[in-house]
């Protein structure tokens, strides 16, 4: 899912296109907010005890829709088989908006019971555990509508005046509009959805278009199959007045192409204005598939339809959009790999869905446009990144209900997607990375996985360790920022490199830095490992060094460097750093080299009276400054013969 609230379309050089999109990118997104409040709670203990008696084998929707109004009746079919313990009652989930009518379990009527968002179904006589049952639920109803979240919508497209019905069920809102399980964990096999409509209106969905039935009253019925598994939030339909405008990808490793079916507003001017991005859909899917494996739905096809909401839902085989841009097709494209073939197995590891989508936008840039144009786009992630100091992008299971969590641009999307960067800079072996992403889709291949799955994978298939990394940067929060000091002895480069953290959750990020060193005689690239707040490297070199870079080529997240030139003698058993600065309470002190004896640390205030005193033991020390008052103070170390004054702020 992409969701746009304020956007610049770089892509997009016209002032009439331009603001078509802004217009529709703000047709819905301003109002979300109000309806997401009402949602059910979905750590239910009830609900999850019940739904999980069964596993669903197979969806069949069969519902009358049109593009003029939400108001849906029909009928939905659930194949499953009873797991865990015996079936006496069978849930689902369904809007109190929505009546149903009847049901049937294994063709015998059953009464239903609602009960807020749920309706039970009691059986007479329990299925015994394995046993395989087909529920067919009638109803009808108007279901609740409005924002960007809401399972269905209905709106006239403000920039090109086409009125469209579609769905939107991520996270939690296939209810709103069929009833259903909503578990990620329990894909469906495969799944159907026909719908019955105005003849002169098109239906997008799902899988293959196997039929269009001509019906009394002008009405048609579109039959969309797919024998895929699918997740509950990935079923959805889309209907309109729209033309088809087909083309086909042919990735390398198979002689078949790929259809990519795109169902587009029937207005003369849209299709001309969009086709030229929508033909590069086919260079994306063909770059992904030697990037992450073959596209997972190979056999049906790929697609879009247009709706007039803020930005776009990766629909399985199928993405619902408000405008074509090179950004977005290829962000609802990676979620193929990432969302769709494997999902996230918990709301808690969004980022198994968006931050490899947000990442599968670089790579566009990198792979399709040009280097140049994929660190802008970087940039603009990191810089957005460190608009706020703290958050994590693991979403813990408290926040699960809350969509403006879940889908946190700045964390879930730019954060998610830069860590990935950061993963291929830590392995330093692009091969390895891309092997790494292709083995971990075909291990959960159309299931779900976990950031935690990730992080396994990764370790068994790399010679380094990636858990401290996954709790600094997955599990933790905030960023580092580096300051350097370093000097010129002889032919050695030394330099000493303090990190302070913008969050006190993760006071430490140990991590890989590349640093480059700026010579007369040409400029040089080097690698270091930061494994505390302070560390000290030589770099042996006969070059005139005259500065230093940190992280030159923006492949981690990382606060604006301050470097300077020490004028200290870096072999001197006194030559020490301070961190944290400014300090508040523990001013830590630690030497570059082991301090002899009778090394006294000495702080004073700026006028030179001395405050505090105390004797370096250890190549670090704390000292407490909490008892003084804020203000800049000078903290020396000496040993009677050697000596080095530096300045701190206490705050």
């Amino acid at each position: 899912m992409k969701k746009i609230i304020i956007t610049t379309l770089a892509i997009l050089i016209t002032t009439l296109s331009f603001a078509q999109i802004i217009d529709d990118s703000h047709a819905v997104s301003k109002c979300f907010h109000n309806h997401i409040l009402d949602k059910t709670n979905h750590n239910n203990p009830k609900q999850i005890a019940l739904e999980s008696k069964y596993d669903v084998k197979f969806y069949w929707l069969d519902i009358n829709l049109e593009r003029t109004s939400t108001t849906i009746s029909g009928n939905v079919t659930i194949n499953a088989v009873v797991q865990n313990a015996p079936l006496d009652t069978f849930e689902v989930e369904l809007v109190p908006q929505l009546l149903v009518d009847s049901a049937k379990i294994n063709g015998t009527l059953i009464t239903a019971v609602p009960d807020s968002n749920f309706v039970y179904f009691l059986l007479s006589t329990p299925l015994a555990i394995g046993a395989n049952f087909s529920a067919q639920i009638y109803y009808h109803g108007n279901p609740p509508s409005g924002g960007f979240f809401s399972g269905i919508s209905h709106a006239n497209s403000p920039s090109w005046g086409n009125e469209v019905v579609w769905t939107l069920s991520e996270p939690f809102h296939a209810n709103d509009w069929w009833p259903c399980k909503q578990d990620l964990t329990d894909k469906a096999d495969s799944s159907w959805v026909f719908v019955t409509t105005s003849d002169s209106n098109k239906v997008g969905s799902n899988g293959l278009l196997t039929n269009v039935v001509s019906l009394p009253n002008n009405k048609a019925r579109y039959e969309w199959k797919s024998k895929y598994p699918i997740d509950y939030y990935l079923i959805s339909v889309s209907i309109a007045k729209y033309v088809d405008h087909t083309i086909y990808a042919h990735p390398a490793g198979t002689t078949d192409s790929i259809m990519i079916q795109n169902y587009v507003y029937d207005n003369p001017q849209t299709l001309p204005h969009f086709q030229g991005i929508i033909d590069s859909t086919a260079q994306m899917i063909e770059l992904y598939s030697k990037l992450y494996g073959m596209y997972p739905f190979k056999n049906e096809k790929y697609g879009h339809c247009m709706a007039p909401l803020s930005g776009g839902m990766e629909h399985q085989t199928m993405t619902t959009l408000g405008y074509f841009d090179f950004s977005l097709i290829s962000h609802e494209l990676g979620h193929m790999w990432w969302g769709d073939h494997v999902t996230c197995s918990s709301w808690s590891d969004i980022w198994m869905n968006e931050g490899f989508a947000s990442y599968s936008e670089y790579l566009c840039r990198e792979y399709l446009h040009s280097p140049a144009d994929a660190l802008d786009y970087l940039k603009t992630e990191h810089t957005n990144v460190m608009s706020s100091p703290g958050g994590s992008v693991y979403v813990t299971p408290a926040n699960t209900n809350d969509e403006n969590i879940i889908f946190d641009s700045r964390l879930s999307y730019d954060k998610g997607s830069s860590i990935l960067h950061q993963i291929r800079f830590e392995l330093q072996d692009d091969s390895l990375f891309f092997n790494v992403l292709k083995g971990f889709q075909v291990q959960y291949s159309y299931g779900v996985a976990s950031g935690n799955n990730f992080k396994d994978y990764l370790n068994a298939h790399s010679s380094i360790d990636f858990t401290d990394f996954f709790n600094e940067w997955y599990i933790g929060e905030g960023y580092p920022t580096y300051h350097i000091v370093w000097n010129k002895w002889n032919d050695t480069l030394y330099f000493s490199s303090t990190q302070t953290t913008s969050s006190t959750v993760t006071p430490l990020f140990k991590m890989l830095m590349q640093y480059k060193l700026l010579s007369p005689g040409g400029d040089t690239l080097i690698l270091e490992h930061q494994t505390a707040n302070v560390n000290y490297f030589k770099v042996p070199t006969h070059k005139t060094i005259t500065g230093i870079v940190v992280d030159p080529n923006d492949w981690v997240i990382d606060g604006t460097a301050t470097v300077a030139m020490g004028i200290e003698d870096q072999t001197s058993p006194v030559c020490f750093s301070v961190f944290p600065v400014p300090c508040n309470d523990l001013l830590n002190v630690y030497f570059s080299n082991s301090p002899g004896k009778d090394v006294h640390v000495i702080v004073t205030d700026i006028t030179g009276r001395q405050v505090l005193q105390t004797l370096a033991e250890t190549n670090e020390i704390s000292i407490n400054v909490e008892g003084l008052q804020a203000g800049v103070y000078l903290v020396m170390a000496t040993d009677g013969t050697h000596s080095i004054t530096k300045k701190f702020v206490k705050v």
